[in-house]
């Protein structure tokens, strides 16, 4: 599978881990929006995500919950050689 990013192909498979990564949160983060939160990565090191909540998730007592069941589930599920995603 190639992708168009910056006026050249590049392969799926040569995206690094981060990118990889920030992909399948750009797909959460719509649903994390309308409700006024949103996630930024801040690192993926040895198969942890380390993520920051940011808006009104990072104060909601939900967030371990979306933390947990909604974006580690999708970004395991898409990358399976993530072993976690935690919150900093």
């Amino acid at each position: 599978m190639k992708e168009f990013t910056n006026n050249s192909y590049k392969k799926v498979e040569e995206y690094s881990m981060k990118e990889k990564v920030e992909k399948v949160l750009d797909k959460v983060r719509p649903s994390l929006m309308a409700d006024g939160g949103n996630v930024e990565l801040v690192d993926v090191e040895d198969g942890v995500v380390k993520v920051r909540l940011t808006g009104a998730c990072s104060g909601c007592p939900m967030s371990q919950m979306t933390l947990k069941m909604g974006i580690e589930r999708v970004i395991k599920q898409e990358i399976p050689e993530i072993k976690e995603v935690v919150a900093i």
